[in-house]
């Protein structure tokens, strides 16, 4: 029986999906931009990358064909295509669910855009039932930007940090030893109780270290409370089938632990794709290894770092080799996406775009598999491939 690896990288959208413009996101296209972006040397940044964009092996499994990019001369040696989102939003947890076979039909709940921005009784609820003395930000706010803005504050005051995006989220940042890891933990879980009645798809809790405004700088220590998938996914039946569901990343806390086996974090993309291989090397025939490689979106797309997501491409290209001599015989891996975070666009928020898929192992015939209608094509397939009941949408491409 064949062992199975989903790695997602977190935004890398190839296109601008066909409802594109419904999103304010017409245009978008996270990969074309940064491909352009590196071509122009736009993207050259001393000590860290320059010139074209050089990923030999995601061309060799057919990325640039899966874009539509015409002009690379390589013929695709796995399965490749791409896929569109039908779930109604463009945020992480629908993207996941979707590709683990439950797409979002529902409407997650968004604050508006006001300063403040979160409802008073919501605010007092939280404070009533933490103990804090009170909160800072109450705003829309880039994370990096807002700690750096208010973290001294923090420090002062005892406050944490409450902030949203335009994804379904009410993110909480405190100072991982002044207000403490595990209270900041139990504060997300208070809050978690709280938004629930308003539909928020995650509390996050994002800790940070440092002394002062420079200083600053978020840890690994992230934890996400998401609301649970509103049906079983690939992942719940691949565990009722007494199959081991390793996680790698935030992928547990995307799913709300559940059909999640084992968990393996790590810090950045490197570490998570050392995590992903000690857990290829251990998992057993008719295995699931889910990979969310975070890097991508956290640290280069909401930042619109051109150059950085460039140069981080760059470097998960020429880990990939390793995986392949990880396979065996009937294994399959498959790479793509959630959404997208185009580094080029307006704002900093996800684009709504289409994901690559693409496929390949040992045993795995190249072939073209066009434009999936939805992401759930993903979860069917690789149902399909491990010899379990798909989750219940989505059409398998094997």
């Amino acid at each position: 029986m064949a062992r199975a690896v989903i790695m997602v990288l977190d935004s890398f959208g190839i296109g601008a999906a066909p409802d594109a413009e419904d999103f304010g996101d017409d245009g978008a296209d996270t990969f074309g931009h940064i491909l352009e972006a590196c071509r122009s040397g736009r993207a050259d940044r001393a000590g860290l990358r320059n010139g074209p964009l050089h990923l030999p092996n995601l061309e060799r499994l057919g990325l640039f064909a899966a874009a539509g990019r015409g002009d690379s001369p390589v013929r695709p040696d796995g399965v490749w295509g791409s896929a569109r989102e039908i779930s109604r939003g463009k945020d992480t947890p629908s993207g996941h669910w979707e590709i683990a076979g439950v797409p979002v039909a529902f409407d997650w709940g968004y604050f508006p855009h006001e300063v403040p921005t979160f409802p008073p009784e919501l605010v007092r609820q939280i404070v009533d039932d933490s103990g804090i003395p009170g909160i800072l930000g109450d705003r829309h706010a880039s994370g990096t930007e807002i700690i750096r803005d208010l973290g001294e504050e923090s420090l002062a005051t005892g406050k944490p940090i409450l902030y949203t995006s335009s994804d379904s989220v009410l993110q909480i940042a405190a100072h991982e030893a002044h207000f403490g890891l595990d209270r900041l933990y139990e504060l997300c879980t208070v809050a978690r109780r709280h938004v629930d009645p308003l539909n928020i798809g995650r509390v996050i809790a994002r800790p940070f270290i440092g002394d002062s405004a420079e200083s600053f700088t978020r840890t690994a220590n992230r934890r996400d409370y998401s609301v649970p998938p509103p049906q079983p996914t690939l992942l719940e039946r691949a565990v009722e089938a007494g199959r081991t569901v390793h996680a790698v990343g935030k992928t547990a806390d995307i799913f709300a632990h559940r059909g999640i086996s084992r968990v393996l974090k790590g810090d950045g993309n490197m570490a998570l794709f050392d995590r992903m291989l000690e857990a290829l090397s251990e998992a057993s025939s008719g295995d699931l290894v889910f990979v969310n490689f975070v890097d991508f979106d956290m640290i280069y797309g909401h930042r619109r770092d051109v150059a950085g997501y460039a140069a981080a491409l760059e470097a998960f290209d020429a880990r990939l080799p390793e995986l392949e001599a990880a396979m065996r015989p009937g294994d399959i891996a498959i790479a793509t996406a959630d959404h997208g975070c185009d580094p080029t666009f307006r704002g900093s928020d996800h684009t709504r775009e289409i994901v690559p898929v693409l496929g390949f192992g040992p045993d795995v015939e190249p072939k073209p598999i066009g434009r999936r209608e939805t992401f759930a094509d993903i979860g069917a397939s690789v149902a399909a491939h491990l010899g379990i009941a798909a989750a219940g949408a989505g059409r398998s491409f094997l």
